[in-house]
């Protein structure tokens, strides 16, 4: 037990306003969720619900207390946030400057390893295909084909961001994943630094993925990212950053 109790848990939690009278909504549900969840373990909470696009999002609507110890947890995400070549300014660029200027501690930065943001319709398309059919290879070989939840996952989801990327242009446009090596050189060009990963937290993943998962999964390492994959082909990347100190 730490002396003292447990340490006061602050979470801010960022996504795009919902169409309608309740734009924050879905963001305020998550934080009563959380709320409830540390009240069972008698931890101190605070949360603050932001529904905003990314790239509108300033340092004063974050609240930071310099005191604290500041983690930015992307997982999955800055993938839906436009680049220079679909925007007239650039607004992932702007993302990457405002996680700079909070000066966290660390960035945990989670990614679709995909190749499917080409401007070229052919490539595009030749990508996502082999992108969709690796995620639906997935769930045949792990889940029953009737299953409701499946059947409604493979709609909602990867039938909106496949038809996201093959139907939609410029800012309609919202599905913009680019691979973790597409990725690294952004963090780089924005002044972070990559952390090397946690030696005990790989080797416990891959040992639960090879004792409790499809033989068909596989986790790696390249270049302090971890890899996550499914037959060979690399769907998500994970790596951790920390601002370059000017």
């Amino acid at each position: 037990m730490r002396e003292g109790g447990p340490p006061r848990l602050r979470i801010t939690g960022i996504d795009h306003p919902e169409p309608g009278r309740s734009p924050a909504e879905r963001v305020e549900d998550s934080g009563h969720r959380l709320a409830n969840f540390c009240q069972r373990f008698n931890v101190p909470f605070e949360y603050n619900a932001i529904a905003k696009k990314w790239e509108n999002i300033t340092i004063e609507d974050l609240k930071i207390d310099r005191g604290q110890m500041i983690v930015v947890n992307s997982l999955y995400r800055l993938r839906d946030v436009p680049e220079e070549t679909v925007a007239a300014s650039s607004p992932r660029g702007t993302v990457l400057n405002l996680v700079k200027h909070m000066d966290p501690d660390m960035v945990i930065h989670g990614v679709v390893n995909g190749t499917f943001n080409s401007p070229f319709f052919h490539t595009q398309f030749r990508d996502a295909l082999s992108h969709f059919s690796t995620m639906f290879d997935i769930l045949e070989a792990t889940t029953e084909r009737w299953d409701k939840d499946r059947m409604m996952f493979e709609r909602e989801v990867f039938g909106r961001e496949a038809m996201n990327i093959i139907a939609c242009e410029g800012e309609g446009r919202i599905e913009m994943p680019e691979t973790y090596k597409q990725w690294e050189d952004w963090n780089w060009r924005a002044v972070f630094k990559q952390m090397p990963l946690c030696r005990d937290i790989v080797k416990e993943v891959s040992e639960k993925v090879g004792l409790q998962y499809h033989k068909d999964f596989v986790v790696e390492e390249d270049s302090n990212w971890m890899l996550q994959g499914w037959k060979g082909q690399f769907i998500h990347a994970l790596s951790c950053w920390e601002p370059v100190q000017d």
